[in-house]
């Protein structure tokens, strides 16, 4: 099994950045594809962002391509979420998300393993 715990998480003003992390322990890192889910209040979790295991297939929601690059670090056990130009309907918990040989990475049941969450508020 895999551990995965996101960090990053925090309060930001319109316009600013974040990034965030999701450290794995466990397996390595380089077994799985990886992905990036948000839940708002209210709201069912959806795609962020997805990165294949060698980092060459990238996949990003509609919401924000253009503001969010995800990106890995093999040899770190760890994969990251660099959020720019926030804005307040960015506001939610984020979750990181492993899972190995996903042919659907924008489908939140192709993935086996969660992170906690972290908090993302965005403030106008």
């Amino acid at each position: 099994q895999v551990q995965l715990v996101e960090s990053g998480g925090g309060l930001v003003q319109v316009g600013g950045s974040l990034r965030l992390s999701c450290a794995a322990s466990g397996r390595a890192l380089s077994s799985y594809d990886m992905g990036w889910f948000l839940q708002a209040p209210g709201k069912e979790r959806e795609f962020v962002a997805a990165i294949s295991r060698s980092g060459g297939v990238i996949n990003y929601g509609a919401s924000v391509k253009g503001r969010f690059t995800i990106s890995r670090d093999n040899a770190l056990n760890t994969v990251f979420l660099q959020m720019n130009s926030l804005k307040p309907e960015d506001t939610a918990v984020y979750y990181c998300a492993a899972g190995g040989l996903i042919t659907r990475p924008t489908s939140k049941t192709a993935y086996d393993y969660w992170g906690q969450g972290t908090q993302v508020t965005v403030s106008s």
